[in-house]
């Protein structure tokens, strides 16, 4: 059996290592919740063991019953297991937040202590009382605080063994460690309790450091308090994107080897360095790293999460980065930091838009081919019917001519003839003002191949625009416009005008080659206003559109015209009302019926 003399001696190390290691802790700079409550429990040991010191050194000189030393001993002995369960809590979940329901925890340590110090008048709790085990005799409340405390322990002790399997496996050094801390106090008890070994009330507080000891070199020394959550710590190294974990003061705590590979750094440059550091103007990398710094601020304690594109010159490469606070009952544990190389997506819309840029250049061509089409035809008739009109008054001037020094023709015959001239005036000006309409208007198309404008116009003035540049298109296709002006054709937007024209057209271009050439079909144009916008609806009735392209209209170019077509000018069309106006473009489709496009636009004043 250990002499009181050992077990003074063990106490006052005990005492030494327990304070020592208590300061190492409190200058450390990982200050976090599991360190704070590591030294919070060597705080109770130290109490734990300097009472005992203090029973075994004063009690005898200063003839004081040695029970009432345990009346200060049994502070620390009641809230010990508390601290033991939150280790392990915390362990378990990184960081937690404190709520009222865990002072319930209290409760019970609290009436322990009442029940012992008013112990003299009751002896529930000490029946009789003797610093060795064996001789001690306990009241019917010491069993109430014996499970309540041993099941905190064990709550305590099972998180603690059990992530730390989890997280480098049961040979690991820290799961060993760990291990062995819970053994001595769990064995040494057994042996007492059972009277196998005599066992003094001294001993319990030696082995209970040997577990906080061992426990911490496990967790301090291994690292165990750097690392990501243990929700992340199973994420393969293989994932294709790159992460990295930081901590609240942006140092990194975890990583996968991706993030090592792309970014072409060691284990050693990144662990536990700041991302300033790891990614900063000294790596030469030439990103922003200002605006990631801001970002890290600006997600903490934030469920939001951020993105942004930013390239990485140095390594020639692109990322999406995505910045999220990881937090567990809304405690922040740190930021998650994700790099979603985007560099060959980069490439391909590069690609994309250089087709997409020939794509529209053809469309370009094929729209002033149209134009050039429309021109010839809207002005062929008006000019054909000036011709005539300049035929007729070549023949009345000649007539006119060859009657001056007629003495048969009187002034009445002049009169007539003069008449009849003048009769052909208001025709070649209805032409010529027709033509100049159709000029104006081809050439406000022609324009807006390549610049715009926004300009007030009238719902009037567009449906004119409209009927001149499609009334070739229309002729040749047996096909006809029918507009149904339900609003008041005065009514005045604000836009370019010509790119509207554009979309409006292209909409009866796309109605006429949905009858596949039938003929004597039609197509209604029709003007609504609701609230505060103005809906142009282009309706044709050629059986609707397949439910594929539905699914795809306005996302991507498509057309149902196979080689014949490219889908740019429904997707154009889409873009300029969106990005000109502000408006929209949706579709109604009657199966076997026809396909209705809105043009919606809003009112501008």
């Amino acid at each position: 059996m250990i002499t009181n003399t050992q077990a003074l001696i063990a106490l006052i190390i005990t005492t030494i290592i327990n304070f020592v290691l208590t300061i190492y802790l409190a200058k450390g700079k990982n200050k976090n919740q599991l360190s704070q409550m590591f030294t919070c429990a060597l705080g109770l040991l130290i109490l734990w063991s300097i009472g005992l010191i203090m029973q075994m050194t004063l009690s005898g000189p200063l003839n004081i019953d040695a029970i009432y030393f345990d009346y200060f001993v049994y502070i620390p002995i009641c809230f010990v297991p508390i601290t033991v369960f939150f280790i392990g809590l915390i362990f378990a979940n990184t960081k937690i937040k404190f709520k009222k329901k865990h002072l319930l925890l209290f409760i019970v340590p609290i009436i322990s202590l009442l029940v012992l110090w008013t112990n003299d008048f009751h002896h529930l709790f000490y029946k009789q009382y003797s610093t060795s085990i064996a001789e001690t005799i306990y009241g019917p409340y010491m069993t109430i605080h014996n499970i309540y405390s041993y099941i905190l322990l064990g709550i305590g002790i099972i998180y603690l063994l059990r992530f730390s399997i989890k997280n480098s496996g049961f040979f690991s050094k820290q799961s060993l460690l760990i291990l062995l801390g819970i053994s001595v106090p769990v064995i040494v008890n057994i042996l007492g309790t059972f009277k196998i070994i005599p066992m003094s009330i001294y001993i319990t507080p030696i082995t209970f450091t040997a577990t906080v000891v061992l426990s911490a070199i496990s967790i301090f020394k291994f690292q165990f308090l750097g690392v990501a959550p243990i929700a992340l710590q199973k994420i393969v190294d293989r994932i294709s994107d790159s992460y990295v974990v930081l901590s609240e003061d942006n140092k990194v705590t975890d990583f996968n080897k991706t993030f090592l590979d792309t970014f072409k750094l060691k284990s050693e440059d990144v662990r536990s360095k700041s991302i300033l550091e790891v990614l900063g103007d000294n790596k030469n990398y030439k990103a922003n790293i200002d605006k990631l710094l801001k970002s890290i601020e600006k997600t903490k304690n934030s469920k939001k999460t951020i993105s942004y594109e930013q390239k990485f010159e140095k390594i020639n490469k692109y990322f999406t980065i995505e910045i999220a606070s990881i937090s567990s009952e809304n405690a922040s544990l740190g930021t998650l930091v994700m790099f979603k190389d985007i560099t060959q997506h980069k490439e391909d819309m590069e690609t994309i838009k250089s087709n997409q840029d020939v794509l529209m250049e053809q469309e370009r061509l094929a729209s002033l081919g149209q134009l050039i089409g429309g021109i010839a035809h809207n002005l062929k008739t008006p000019i054909m019917s000036i011709a005539g009109a300049a035929e007729g008054l070549d023949q009345l001037i000649k007539e006119y001519d060859e009657s001056i020094d007629d003495p048969l023709v009187n002034s009445q015959d002049h009169h007539e003839i003069a008449k009849e001239m003048l009769s052909w005036i208001p025709k070649i000006r209805m032409h010529t003002e027709y033509m100049s309409d159709v000029i104006t208007t081809v050439k406000g198309q022609a324009v807006a191949l390549s610049n715009d404008e926004d300009v007030y116009f009238t719902v009037g003035e567009l449906v004119k625009k409209v009927n001149i540049l499609m009334k070739h298109e229309l002729k040749n296709a047996y096909t006809y416009l029918n507009v149904m002006m339900k609003t008041d054709e005065n009514l005045t937007l604000k836009g370019d005008v010509n790119s509207l024209v554009q979309v409006v057209n292209n909409m009866i271009s796309n109605s006429i080659q949905a009858y596949n050439g039938a003929r004597d079909k039609n197509i209604d144009l029709e003007v609504n206003k609701k609230g505060s916008e103005v809906i142009f609806s282009v309706r044709d009735y050629a059986g609707g559109l397949p439910k594929e392209v539905q699914d795809k209209l306005f996302k991507e170019m498509i057309t149902t015209k196979g080689k014949n077509g490219t889908g740019l000018g429904l997707y154009m069309s889409y873009s300029n009302i969106k990005a000109r106006f502000g408006g929209d473009i949706t579709f109604d489709v009657s199966s076997g019926k026809g396909t209705t496009f809105n043009i919606i636009i809003p009112i501008k004043k």
